[in-house]
């Protein structure tokens, strides 16, 4: 087996159009995300789904059991691919995350999903932590209109800040064209 993992964060139905969390260009992402996996899948590297759900038992977002929490069809694991539930940002903090990439002696990352300014975010800076190489396939990942000091920044923008700040320090960030060509 490959010593590289992709790991596909929190594509779950809460981020689609009928959510409560409605994400730019959420389908277009998907189809990103697809293509990724679908890679990855045939070179045999491990793919590993990341879950959010929120601790609190009847939160607004990311409720346990409701369908809001199951991952966007198109993304589904499968049967082999580790599934993990995580209750913060980081999909590191206190899942298995970690124990399942040194179980399958992984030693590289690529990472998709959403959402660039939070999930993403935190995941590939805590990887890198770690000292694994990460790739971050970044049309593969998508974000929301946010706000601050009353000003309103569009996804784009926040994707791309977010983008720029992982390639800074933290990852390889490329997009889709560049990464399944290689």
């Amino acid at each position: 087996m490959s010593k590289h993992a992709v790991i596909v964060v929190d594509l779950q139905n809460e981020y689609l159009p009928t959510g409560n969390l409605p994400l730019h260009r959420i389908e277009q992402t998907i189809s990103t995300a697809q293509a990724v996996v679908t890679k990855a899948r045939k070179a045999g590297d491990l793919i590993i789904n990341i879950r959010h759900e929120s601790a609190e038992p009847d939160a607004p977002l990311f409720t346990k059991n409701t369908p809001a929490v199951q991952f966007i069809e198109a993304m589904a694991a499968q049967d082999d691919e580790p599934v993990i539930v995580k209750n913060f940002p980081n999909s590191f903090r206190e899942t298995e995350l970690k124990s399942i990439l040194q179980a399958h002696a992984i030693d590289t990352l690529t990472v998709v999903g959403a959402m660039s300014h939070m999930c993403i975010d935190a995941t590939v800076r805590a990887a890198a932590d770690f000292g694994y190489p990460v790739t971050v396939v970044e049309d593969a990942c998508t974000t929301l209109d946010l706000e601050f000091a009353g000003r309103k920044v569009p996804a784009p923008d926040v994707h791309a800040a977010f983008m720029a700040g992982l390639a800074f320090a933290y990852a390889n960030v490329v997009n889709s064209a560049e990464y399944l060509k290689g």
